[in-house]
C-alpha cells in the first residue's frame, strides 16, 4: 500500500427480497463532504443471494493530500466548519452495475445527507 492514500475496509448490509439474485460490482461511487470529494468507494463483485440479507464489502480509499489541504475545500478545514455549524453535507454519487440471468443494469447513485450533531 502506498503512504498517499489511507484505505478503509467496510460492508454496507441491504436485503434482497426478490426470488432471483445477481451480482453487483461498482468502481466509481465517490464520497463527498460538504461538497468536496473526499473518497472513492469500490468494490469487487459479489454474488446476491435471492431472498436474503447480505453485506456487500467495500474499499473507501481516500487520498491523504486531500485530509491536509490547506484551503476551503480541505477536509479537515471542511470538518471543522462543521462543527461549528453544527452539520455536515454527506453525499455518495457514482455508478452501481448490476448483472442477472445475462442481463445487465448501471444505476446511478446520487444520495446526499445532511447530518446534524
Amino acid at each position: 500500500y502506498a503512504r498517499d492514500t489511507v484505505r478503509l475496509k467496510a460492508e454496507a448490509f441491504f436485503e434482497n427480497p426478490n426470488d432471483i439474485g445477481g451480482k453487483l460490482s461498482t468502481d466509481s461511487i465517490f464520497v463527498f463532504v460538504n461538497g468536496a470529494r473526499l473518497a472513492r468507494v469500490t468494490s469487487a463483485s459479489f454474488k446476491i443471494p435471492a431472498r436474503k440479507e447480505f453485506a456487500i464489502p467495500m474499499l473507501v480509499e481516500i487520498p491523504t493530500k486531500r485530509i491536509f489541504e490547506n484551503n476551503k475545500n480541505g477536509i479537515l478545514g471542511g470538518l471543522l466548519n462543521s462543527v461549528l455549524n453544527k452539520s455536515v453535507k454527506v453525499q455518495f454519487k457514482g455508478d452501481l452495475k448490476y448483472k442477472v440471468l445475462g442481463f445487465s443494469r448501471v444505476y446511478a447513485i446520487d444520495e446526499t445527507q445532511n447530518i446534524k450533531f
